[in-house]
């Protein structure tokens, strides 16, 4: 199977969660995914979150509910230890739905809302850091 090749920043659809066009920093520094969330609360065994930035327009302020998600520790470049939550969703790249887990962080002092780290990019994508929004690009062509 050949990889695909992405380059460090790109523009993808997540269609479960009603997100659509949304800046990405591919960072292979990162093992896990992560996506800005405005607002989460856990209740009951259900996990509600708004996906709002007013930096970034195409995030709809919706709330999502969740009711299959886990915990899991992130570690942060500068070595913190988080404990965040995680769901299961769905990406676009290059037109083709991949599977992916996200882990939910308030990322509103962050030039990108989503990072995707290297536990999605593996076995699928190279990544290419002179290039950018090489998935975005060839969708709309």
């Amino acid at each position: 199977m050949s990889k695909k090749i992405v380059g460090r920043v790109d523009t993808v659809d997540f269609p479960k969660l009603k997100l659509f066009q949304i800046p990405v920093k591919i960072d292979t520094g990162a093992f896990t995914s992560a996506i800005h969330c405005s607002s989460i609360k856990e209740s009951k065994g259900v996990l509600k979150c708004i996906f709002y930035s007013i930096d970034h327009p195409n995030f709809n302020d919706e709330e999502v509910v969740f009711k299959d998600y886990s915990r899991t520790d992130v570690k942060s470049s500068n070595g913190f230890k988080e404990n965040r939550f995680k769901i299961k969703s769905e990406v676009i790249f290059f037109g083709k739905t991949y599977k992916i887990n996200l882990t939910l962080s308030t990322r509103d002092d962050m030039r990108f809302p989503v990072l995707i780290g290297r536990q999605f990019l593996s076995k699928k994508f190279l990544v290419d850091v002179d290039l950018e929004h090489v998935s975005f690009k060839q969708s709309k062509s």
